[in-house]
């Protein structure tokens, strides 16, 4: 009576897996729609991204090329582990096969490739990486509405130069409780305009960023940055500082209301009658003391 080898013993073992990986396949392609949702800006059409196309008129671009990347890099993990796979399987030791395979020391066709298609590679990423980050830091338009922004520890100061008015913050304590995020900061812009900040420290360096825009802007002290963008969907979206700046950090919060023409002039009005007219500028800054002897 044979006894049944090893390989054999595992075969049943290795069927079994595939099939279980099968199974588990087809189950989660055919799984509820709610699991994997895919309306806007929730699921995998959008990149799991906290935006949407059409939010900006520069969230689209960065949209497609998160996307592309992440669909190239898939397709170049399949190509390779099919490959790897492809190679145990066929080149792997048989029984009783004692010789050594033919041991070649270059292969010129495949170092060629190795090589070649790789730079290919990443040239493309690099062009369509360098074309939407362009976009984003163009600011060549002339805008409709200029504002400038100051980061402080730990709120934010918004300048409307077009209309002549500010904001001030104050730092909010998030307490937990319903209703304290309304009482933050909040930007006003209106739809479908494009706005240019101008973007400033009081004090240490903090960042600027809206995630719903998809662009994130650093405040240092001592530098100006600016960026333009044209919000086109009205809607509430939260801001904050994404540079850690000391205690309250993430306290440093702020709402953004893009809103038609109509209810941004009545903020402005607002504000106006509230005798916050003019700008708060660098007057306003943390004043750092340097000892002369420190210069030299």
């Amino acid at each position: 009576m044979r006894t049944p080898s090893l390989n054999q013993g595992r075969r049943p073992v290795v069927r079994s897996l595939a099939l279980a990986g099968l199974v588990a396949l087809v189950v989660a392609a055919c799984a509820p729609a709610d699991q994997f949702p895919s309306e806007p800006g929730k699921g995998v059409d959008v990149g799991f991204l906290p935006s949407d196309h059409g939010i900006t008129d520069r969230t689209g671009g960065l949209i497609d090329l998160w996307n592309g990347s992440w669909i190239a890099a898939l397709a170049v993990g399949a190509v390779v582990w099919g490959l790897t796979i492809w190679c145990i399987v066929v080149y792997r030791k048989r029984k009783n096969d004692d010789q050594l395979p033919v041991q070649l020391r270059y292969h010129v066709p495949l170092e060629l490739m190795y090589t070649v298609i790789p730079i290919l590679m990443i040239g493309v990423l690099f062009f369509f990486s360098t074309k939407v980050t362009g976009e984003f830091q163009d600011v060549s338009a002339e805008p409709d509405v200029e504002i400038e922004v100051y980061g402080k520890q730990w709120s934010w100061d918004f300048n409307y130069l077009s209309d002549d008015v500010y904001f001030s913050g104050e730092r909010v304590q998030l307490t937990g409780e319903v209703g304290v995020e309304e009482t933050l900061p909040t930007l006003y812009l209106p739809v479908d305009e494009t706005v240019e900040f101008t973007l400033k420290s009081r004090d240490v360096a903090h960042s600027f960023w809206i995630p719903a825009f998809l662009y994130k802007v650093d405040l240092i002290p001592g530098r100006t940055n600016t960026f333009q963008v044209t919000p086109e969907r009205e809607g509430t979206y939260s801001g904050k500082c994404a540079e850690l700046c000391g205690e309250f950090h993430s306290e440093m919060l702020f709402n953004v209301e893009v809103v038609d023409r109509a209810t941004y002039d009545d903020e402005m009005a607002a504000l106006r009658e509230a005798g916050q007219t003019g700008r708060q500028g660098d007057e306003l800054n943390r004043q750092y003391h340097v000892a002369e002897e420190d210069l030299n």
